[in-house]
């Protein structure tokens, strides 16, 4: 059987739904680049069944870069004093999620650094604030937390939680998070779970050390896990930590890893991540024709916006009223439309909040 012939029984295998092995999804990383196209067409194919061709937005708030964690990859690391730090004050961060509801998106992502001067009440009462005035689902991605924080911000209206766990790798985890253990990292993903939170993870690629095996096991923990939502972007190197100058350029193997989760996870919730763009002035296009389905606009104040700085370049700057528009005419130009709804993984529900 010719490589070619081999590929595509592979991409109707996985198309159909069918599982694939750990060797036959590295096979399908490696492919030749005259078969990546098909890749991405069967991926988009099963968007297009599985969640349809309309795109959700969720407005993202990132409300502190403080951070206790020294992540190799990360500007917001603790070590890295270049950087300056901000906490937005609770009556900045409302009047942000206002203003996120009025253009119509429903959905607030509520995103800061590794920061326990937010203790568990302070997010809660906060929270609580924000389903009040404007009756928005609410997703956090705050780092890890003890599992009576999560239960605390399920009981506040919390309806999804981010927590990537970056590599499958243990020792490339500890590597990259100096005193931070993967399987604790895993134990709080199955924990979220458990309480029913659509529960987000992901990965980055083209992290120094990551072998195909290891991109593999990474989507291998996406589909057992059987995450609701998937974030996939490329480690861009910040001239601020440890990896400063490390090269990686390289697109098309994010958006293969991307559309691989496609085609595993079937009717996943997937962003074109801000990171694609960066990396490339297409890159958010791209994801939407390799599998995604989600755009998520940062509507962070431009005083803070240039300061939550994790990697160098971010690409969503300027009025968030410019970047919808934006963000509007290149969905336009896929012959996709906006869906204005909260865009729950098909067949999920958010549990009953009983206070």
């Amino acid at each position: 059987m010719s490589v070619s012939d081999r590929i595509e029984k592979l991409l109707i295998k996985a198309e159909i739904g069918e599982p694939l092995s750990r060797d036959e999804i590295i096979e399908l990383l490696k492919m030749p680049g005259d078969s990546v196209r098909d890749l991405f067409a069967s991926a988009d194919r099963v968007r297009q069944r599985e969640v349809g061709d309309e795109i959700f937005l969720r407005g993202i708030i990132e409300f502190s870069n403080h951070c206790e964690r020294n992540c190799l990859y990360c500007g917001l690391r603790k070590s890295n004093a270049k950087l300056s730090r901000y906490r937005m004050s609770d009556d900045e961060i409302i009047a942000t999620a206002e203003h996120i509801k009025k253009t119509g998106i429903p959905t607030i992502v509520l995103q800061s650094g590794e920061d326990s001067f937010y203790k568990t009440d302070s997010i809660c009462r906060l929270i609580e604030r924000i389903k009040t005035e404007t009756d928005a689902v609410i997703t956090l991605s705050i780092g890890e937390r003890n599992l009576d924080d999560y239960r605390s911000f399920q009981q506040s209206g919390t309806n999804r939680y981010l927590l990537k766990h970056e590599t499958s790798s243990p020792e490339l985890y500890q590597y990259l998070r100096p005193g931070c253990r993967l399987n604790e990292r895993m134990q709080s993903l199955r924990r979220l779970k458990e309480l029913g939170f659509e529960t987000g993870t992901g990965n980055m690629v083209g992290l120094p050390g990551q072998t195909w095996d290891i991109l593999a096991d990474d989507l291998l923990v996406m589909k057992i896990l059987d995450a609701d939502m998937l974030g996939i972007g490329p480690f861009i190197p910040h001239p601020d930590t440890p990896l400063t100058g490390i090269e990686n350029d390289d697109i098309e193997l994010t958006l293969r890893v991307l559309a691989l989760a496609r085609l595993l996870t079937q009717n996943t919730n997937i962003p074109a991540t801000t990171a694609l763009a960066t990396l490339h002035r297409q890159g958010r296009l791209l994801a939407l024709q390799a599998g995604a389905n989600v755009v998520m606009p940062d509507f962070t104040p431009d005083i803070y916006k240039s300061r939550y700085d994790i990697y160098p370049g971010k690409s969503d700057t300027g009025a968030a009223r410019n970047i919808i528009e934006k963000l509007k005419a290149d969905i336009h130009s896929l012959n996709r439309t906006i869906n204005f709804s909260a865009g729950k993984r098909p067949g999920k529900h958010f549990p009953e909040i009983i206070h």
